[in-house]
């Protein structure tokens, strides 16, 4: 580290709860001189910070980035290179699907002190805050957890579907505006249609909403109801295991059969 310096910390501010952010995080929150933050996090924590710290919000929205990956990496080593102690608060962990290592990377390239903080990923959470194990004894032994953010069928990062149909559990982030092209995809590669299916908006928020049927139900499904991003979709025999008293079901109830 370059004397006069500061540090930048990578924080994860977990799923949407604020009791679920770390402790470390907290204290993090409370030290800065700067925090850059995304647009999924909880907000009230911001409350936390001194009340001379500057705050930046560089929120990605869907379709919609009004602050480049770019003009974020300059953000951090403009701040760290004046000796402030900059925090990057990022929704759920900041490696998974967080573009962190990206920021630490360009943190090492500029001699800058970059630490990772972990967070609460809503890739377990999300499910757990339905009642659903991602893992259970003799139903599911492992589980993947992928983004439903590029076009499922092109590009460089095109998905596995014969790998994925034979997960026991399949944890998809970020799936809302893909969820049918991605299910369909799933059963064409021969997962069982009648696979159990849950999709929860907003997880461990009090404006949570759960909804479930099958993969070959569960984009209709989402639709009628009204689901939204943020949202995590669980696909496998562990989301039979939802707590019904959360399920919301569509008033046209033969979507669920169709």
């Amino acid at each position: 580290m370059i004397a006069n310096q500061g540090m930048v910390y990578l924080v994860g501010a977990g799923p949407g709860d604020p009791e679920l952010m770390t402790l470390k995080a907290a204290r993090l929150l409370s030290e800065a001189d700067v925090v850059i933050h995304d647009r999924l996090i909880p907000m009230e924590v911001l409350d936390w910070c001194r009340e001379d710290v500057l705050k930046i919000d560089v929120g990605k929205y869907p379709e919609h980035h009004r602050v480049s990956q770019a003009e974020i990496n300059d953000l951090l080593v403009q701040h760290a290179s004046k000796g402030q102690i900059v925090v990057r608060l990022k929704g759920g962990d900041p490696f998974v699907f967080g573009r962190g290592y990206e920021e630490l990377e360009v943190c090492r390239e500029h001699n800058i002190t970059c630490v990772i903080v972990p967070g609460v990923s809503s890739s377990i959470s999300a499910p757990a805050s339905a009642g659903i194990p991602v893992t259970s004894r003799g139903v599911a032994r492992s589980f993947a957890v992928v983004t439903g953010q590029t076009d499922p069928r092109l590009g460089n990062y095109a998905f596995d579907f014969d790998a994925l149909s034979r997960m026991d559990t399949i944890v998809l982030l970020m799936a809302r505006k893909n969820l049918a092209e991605i299910t369909v995809g799933l059963v064409e590669a021969g997962l069982d249609p009648n696979t159990p299916t849950a999709s929860i908006e907003n997880a461990t928020c009090k404006n949570q909403r759960v909804t479930s049927g099958t993969v070959s139900t569960i984009a209709e499904v989402v639709k009628a109801i009204g689901i939204d991003s943020p949202m995590v979709t669980v696909i496998g025999n562990v989301a039979a295991m939802v707590d019904q008293e959360l399920v919301e079901l569509p008033e046209v109830r033969a979507v669920l059969t169709s």
